[in-house]
């Protein structure tokens, strides 16, 4: 690769809307361009980096047995209908009508269409099956943000798993996990694994691949003695047990004008927020429901969609609530209701001598007893962790940190299977569903991560693994012909070598050079200028480091090749 050929349009400033780091270097370096919110082309050396990622990812695939295929990304709605996912996904799935009429979608994702070509199964000999594509998925993201951490279009390295039975869905799944374990490995992402929600897959256990960022969206609960690791959405802790008194025989009146939240009640009445009911009043599925949590939680909305099944969630309007309860918010409680679901949170199981609201505004009730006063519909997990509370392993007061999802990994369950009637014969002539496992990998993402992750305030500082090149001959003294034969014979010596090298062989100054060779990353430099060749030498230069040392020339190829294969 010569320079003077390549279309590299670095920048000299940072872009005015570049938040993320990622974002910002990727631009300035000439990796990629904006087409429009959500929507970026690659340029050459961003082409050449995800084609290194997406290799390193095929390698860890195949290792494992995958067979690698490439799916339509435009698809028939009828076979979203049949999973019932086209109503869940809403508004983020691309659809349109092709002329004859027919209903079409971008793929999000492709576990319907996987599981119709696994109709063709006919044996449980043919299973298990590891099958993988590299294919691009469309999402109608509403804020897409932070260059590629966040798009409409990307590239997706998705597989699936089908199984026989639950066993070997357990088998599949340690080898995806231990498969994207050496995934990051190899690409230089610092990547862990989070317990996670399944959101609109379905299915049972999911991990996400978590890379520690300031860029990140994520929070994930983290125990730095024992390793538990959960998203916010999942996470879970051990509260400590709460000593009620016994509750008086029934619930009494409490008048609080002007008491509109937990802290208002807490400060006037003595009546701390651990020993208040909250309740929120939600339209899932458009029916009311009433949640409850301990005063001072936070609830998880995903929680709450996993525990209702439903991604169909809002909260309720003041006029919808006033209607079905008598009330407005701030003086709402469930004691007495029996119109409505009410779904409690776990850590009010057993809870003796609260205060809520008695549905009666500036009013509420004071010795309630949850068991005895309260019907609930449905106990679940629905408060959201908050920093500090204890590991619900080891006890080790949890650390929230903010990450960015690389990967992300699901037990599907016969969902789709079932849903596209898929079976296979067993082994006793019956009829056996198929289980699925599903594992996703953004490409373009992960590009991203490292960008976020292998930077400093020069530019990027690329892994060997995923460098667009491994090293760069700079060609300082244009005008010297001895080092412009120099450079020319390093440059064509590296290539012989198996070193994948880029000669920057423009007519410009030497500054430039340094300042684009530094902003786009690439691992290792020569240094080709007529002082040093004065002494017989040039200059090689680590980019992570920073590090230079003074080489003969004649030993310069070999010198990098040790460089390039001990970093690699």
């Amino acid at each position: 690769m010569r320079w003077s050929q390549l279309h590299i349009p670095t920048l000299r400033e940072d872009p005015a809307d570049a938040d993320a780091a990622s974002h910002r270097l990727l631009l300035r370096a000439g990796f990629i361009r904006q087409l429009m919110a959500g929507h970026y082309s690659l340029l050459p050396l961003g082409v050449r980096v995800r084609a290194r990622v997406m290799q390193i990812i095929r390698e860890e695939m195949d290792r494992i047995g995958g067979q690698e295929f490439l799916l339509p990304c435009m698809q028939p709605a009828q076979i979203w209908e049949k999973t019932g996912r086209i109503a869940v996904m809403g508004e983020e799935m691309f659809r349109l009508r092709d002329r004859r009429g027919s209903e079409m979608v971008l793929g999000m994702t492709h576990e319907e269409i996987f599981a119709t070509l696994a109709l063709e199964f006919a044996s449980y000999r043919e299973l298990p099956q590891f099958w993988y594509q590299f294919q691009t998925k469309f999402r109608d993201e509403p804020r897409p943000k932070s260059g590629l951490l966040r798009v409409r279009e990307f590239t997706m390295k998705d597989s699936y798993s089908f199984d026989v039975d639950e066993a070997g869905l357990d088998a599949s799944f340690e080898a995806h996990r231990e498969a994207y374990q050496r995934i990051f490995a190899r690409l230089g992402i610092p990547a862990f694994a989070a317990e996670a929600s399944n959101g609109t897959m379905g299915g049972s256990d999911s991990l996400e691949f978590m890379c520690p960022s300031p860029a990140g969206e994520d929070l994930v609960a983290r125990c730095p003695s024992c390793g538990y690791a959960a998203n916010l959405e999942k996470a879970t802790s051990a509260l400590a047990a709460m000593e009620d008194l016994d509750s008086p025989a029934a619930p009494a009146r409490l008048d609080t004008p002007g008491v509109r939240t937990i802290e208002d009640l807490a400060i006037s009445y003595g009546l701390p927020a651990d020993r208040q009911i909250k309740t929120l009043v939600q339209i899932v599925d458009g029916k009311l429901t009433l949640v409850l949590l301990r005063g001072d939680h936070p609830l998880s909305d995903q929680k709450l969609v996993d525990a209702t099944g439903s991604a169909m969630i809002r909260p309720a309007l003041a006029d919808e609530i006033q209607a079905a309860l008598g009330a407005l918010p701030g003086s709402l409680g469930a004691v007495g209701v029996t119109d409505y679901p009410v779904i409690a949170d776990l850590a009010l199981r057993g809870r003796r001598n609260l205060a809520t609201g008695a549905n009666i505004d500036d009013v509420h009730l004071t010795g309630v007893d949850i068991e005895r006063d309260i019907t609930v519909t449905v106990w679940a997990d629905l408060r959201e962790v908050t920093e500090g509370e204890p590991c619900p392993r080891c006890g080790t007061p949890l650390d929230l940190i903010r990450a960015i999802e690389v990967g992300h990994i699901f037990k599907l369950g016969r969902k789709f299977t079932t849903a596209l009637g898929v079976t296979v014969a067993g082994p006793d002539g019956g009829t056996i569903t198929p289980i699925m496992g599903s594992y996703g990998i953004g490409v373009e993402r992960a590009i991203a991560v490292l960008a976020e992750v292998h930077h400093d305030d020069a530019g990027l500082t690329w892994p060997v693994s995923v460098a667009p090149a491994e090293v760069t001959v700079l060609l300082l003294s244009l005008r010297d012909d001895a080092a412009k034969t120099t450079a020319e014979e390093l440059y064509a010596s590296l290539l012989e070598a198996g070193v994948d090298a880029l000669i920057d062989d423009r007519d410009v100054r030497p500054g430039v050079k340094y300042a684009d060779a530094e902003l786009t990353g690439i691992p290792f430099r020569i240094s080709v200028g007529s002082r040093d060749l004065a002494d017989g030498v040039v200059e090689i230069t680590s980019r992570a480091t920073g590090e230079k040392e003074r080489v003969a020339v004649a030993e310069a190829v070999a010198h990098v090749r040790d460089l390039v294969a001990s970093a690699g």
